[in-house]
């Protein structure tokens, strides 16, 4: 498969949290690693989130629109990488048991 970006990150987008998950190159030539943290959806928190993702170099983020809570995250992000807004209907096809660092690692584009 050909890597499309370097690095990014999916975020799953909660009421009360964010979980997400960045895949940027490992420290073996070829090989991928992936981190998963949490974080709540207070202004803070986001800006703690933002500068963990920039501190990774993440350039292309993605999130599901659920409700309105995808709007925080996004006003935050936009500004320091690529956002895509995600349909929900689409990831609910996800197959499984649906949690939010399974939900982050299927939102998180292919890199």
């Amino acid at each position: 498969m050909e890597v499309l970006f370097e690095r990014v990150a999916g975020l799953d987008v909660g009421k009360a949290s964010v979980t997400v998950c960045v895949r940027i190159p490992g420290k073996r030539q070829g090989s991928r690693s992936s981190q998963t943290r949490t974080f709540k959806t207070t202004i803070g928190s986001l800006r703690v989130m933002r500068d963990w993702l920039v501190e990774n170099g993440v350039t292309v983020a993605a999130m599901e629109s659920t409700s309105t809570y995808w709007k925080p995250p996004f006003y935050c992000l936009e500004e320091v990488m690529e956002v895509w807004l995600l349909n929900a209907a689409h990831m609910k096809a996800v197959p499984g048991r649906k949690t939010d660092v399974r939900d982050a690692e299927w939102i998180r584009p292919v890199a």
